[in-house]
This record gives C-alpha cells, sequence and structure tokens, in this order.
C-alpha cells in the first residue's frame, strides 16, 4: 500500500485527484489507510497505466519534468538494435539521462559481477522509495524480457531504512538477498548474462508495449544461461560433476531444476556431456602428448575403457588411431 500511497501524492502535487485510477484498479479508497494491506500485481498495473495516463508522467512524480507517456518505451526501442544484454542495458542506462538528470544510472562489472546502480542527483523526497525500487524493478524487468529469460539477483540493495513491507521487496527482486541501509540503490548479478543475445525483435517489441507494465512484475522461470553454466562446468571439474547430483550441486540447483531448465532450453545434460567430453578429449588428443589415459581423466571419464568406447562411437576410431591419423594429416 505504500506504493498506492505514493502514486496518490504524484496526484496530489499535480492538484488532482486519484479516485478514478483507485476505482480502475477496484482499490477502496479506505484501504489507503491501512498499513498491511495488499493489492495484486493486475491492480498495480490498472492503476500506474491509469496515473501515467491521467498525469502524463510515466515516473509518476518521481522527477523534476514529466516523462510524457511513451518515454520508457522509447528507451526499449533505442536498446533493441543491440547485440548483447550489455551493450543493449548501457544504451539503456546512457539513454535514461536524457530525460531527467535527477538520477544516474550505470552497468559496470567487477571480478565477474555485474551491477546496475543508481546514483541520486537531488533529494527524491517523498517518492524516493517509490523511485529506486520503480526503476530497478523496470530494468531488470526490461533485461529479463530481451533474453526471453530469468535473470537472477545475487542481492539486491538500497540506501533506505528496511520498510514494514519489507517482504514486497523479496517478491520484485527475487533470488538473492535484499540489503537495507546500502550506500546506494543497486542489483548485483552474474556477468555472464551481459553476453546474452537479444531474443527479442521489432514485432514482439510493439506487441510487449500494448502492455509494458506486467515487465514489472513478471517473473521468468527459463535461464538461458544455464546451458553454459554447464558447459563451463563440465570443462572445468570435469571429476566433480560425474552425475547429475554432482553437477546440480556445483550449480547450486537441485537435479529436477538442472534436467527441467535443460529441457526448456532443448539441451539434455547427455548431450552437453558428450559434446564438452568430445570436444577436451579431440583438442588433447591432437595439441598433446599425454596418455589416453591421461586424456580420459581429463575428459571426465572414471576409466580408458570407457573413454575408448565412448570416443569410437563419436569418431568411429580409437583415440590412439585418431591421434595417429591426425599426425600424419599435420605432417
Amino acid at each position: 500500500m505504500a506504493f498506492v500511497r505514493a502514486i496518490c501524492s504524484a496526484y496530489a502535487a499535480h492538484g488532482l485527484k486519484p479516485d478514478q485510477a483507485l476505482a480502475r484498479a477496484h482499490i477502496a479508497p479506505g484501504l489507503l489507510r491501512q498499513t498491511d494491506a495488499r493489492i495484486t500485481a493486475a491492480q498495480m498495473e490498472l492503476l500506474s497505466e491509469a496515473a501515467m495516463r491521467e498525469l502524463d508522467d510515466e515516473a509518476l512524480g518521481w522527477f523534476s519534468r514529466r516523462l510524457p507517456w511513451g518515454s520508457y518505451g522509447m528507451l526499449a526501442r533505442a536498446s533493441l538494435g543491440a547485440a548483447d544484454l550489455g551493450r543493449a542495458m548501457k544504451r539503456w542506462c546512457r539513454h535514461h539521462g536524457l530525460l531527467t538528470d535527477d538520477i544516474a544510472l550505470t552497468l559496470s562489472t567487477q571480478d565477474g559481477v555485474a551491477i546496475l546502480a543508481i546514483e541520486e542527483g537531488r533529494d527524491l523526497g517523498a517518492l524516493r522509495e517509490f523511485c529506486l525500487v520503480s526503476v530497478l524493478r523496470n530494468a531488470h524487468g526490461l533485461a529479463c524480457w530481451f533474453m526471453a529469460s530469468r535473470l537472477p539477483l545475487i542481492d539486491a540493495g538500497f540506501p533506505l531504512d528496511e520498510p514494514a513491507h519489507a517482504d514486497v521487496y523479496r517478491v520484485l527482486f527475487p533470488g538473492g538477498p535484499v540489503l537495507f541501509n546500502a550506500p546506494r540503490a543497486q542489483l548485483r548479478f552474474d556477468a555472464r548474462y551481459l553476453t546474452q543475445p537479444l531474443r527479442r525483435d521489432e514485432l514482439a517489441m510493439n506487441q510487449m508495449l500494448q502492455r509494458a507494465l506486467p515487465l514489472t512484475v513478471r517473473q521468468y522461470h527459463r535461464d538461458r544461461l544455464l546451458v553454459e553454466r554447464v558447459r563451463q562446468a563440465l570443462h572445468h571439474q570435469p571429476q566433480a560433476s560425474h552425475s547429475a547430483e554432482a553437477l546440480a550441486a556445483l550449480l547450486h540447483v537441485s537435479p529436477r531444476t538442472l534436467h527441467r531448465q535443460l529441457k526448456d532450453e532443448g539441451a539434455t545434460l547427455q548431450g552437453l556431456k558428450d559434446e564438452v567430453r568430445r570436444q577436451v578429449a579431440v583438442d588433447l588428443l591432437l595439441r598433446t602428448e599425454r596418455p589416453i589415459k591421461q586424456v580420459a581423466l581429463a575428459a571426465g571419464f572414471r576409466n580408458e575403457k570407457s573413454f575408448s568406447r565412448a570416443f569410437r562411437g563419436w569418431t568411429g576410431d580409437s583415440p590412439q588411431a585418431f591421434r595417429q591419423s591426425g599426425a600424419e594429416v599435420t605432417t
């Protein structure tokens, strides 16, 4: 209800009443006085859209000047042509500065962690919490939409005392913990997501912008980075990922989640194992003189016999014959 009251205060700042917007969202005015009252995501969508249109301000009073209806859609369109998520989000942050200098958004990386942060250029007053939460949630929702993927957070930080409605933050920013009294408002996530390609086109953008507000509350379950994380684990820790259970433990997911998400991404654990093991084995056989037994262990096999059987199935040759034929070609 704190966010509903924030929207109502934006109306008051313009000398207007929010009665029609509240009625459209089926929010009884009496609920505004109940600090423990809750509304649904659909109600928040209806209320926000009505307020943004009536006030002609997509920022709902956060900034010193209005952001007319369509401002955030313009930012999304300007980012759509980027090659990957990192460049799209940097473009989004840079263009946001053209709309207002009351806040500045930055995207940086440090030790493999991406940080999307807000620097406040002025006192945001009573709407500070609503502004910081909304801007970060909008950016996170757009990032998920661009990839058509869940983007799990390491943590979210806010330079605010923990509010009575702190549980709402854990719904809006799922994944890691939400930290209050932080130095600044920011989201942290695995920087590898920044290399993910954008999976949306102009047609999808047009459809999304017809109902963009659900991005602020929609949660994606698919994680397109999982296939790459599995490949990396199989490559760098082959002996620790023999079984689905061991691999799932390395990735901090359950075996069931591991299999389900790989299926959603059109992959299987066995298929990824074969792909990575074959790549490692071929590389070592052709580029090194390691004994076959060592190659087998490096590729993730428990013994030379099982490796030789699998390798013959991949190539039609034994590892030794493959090595010799490769050496002859090189010579």
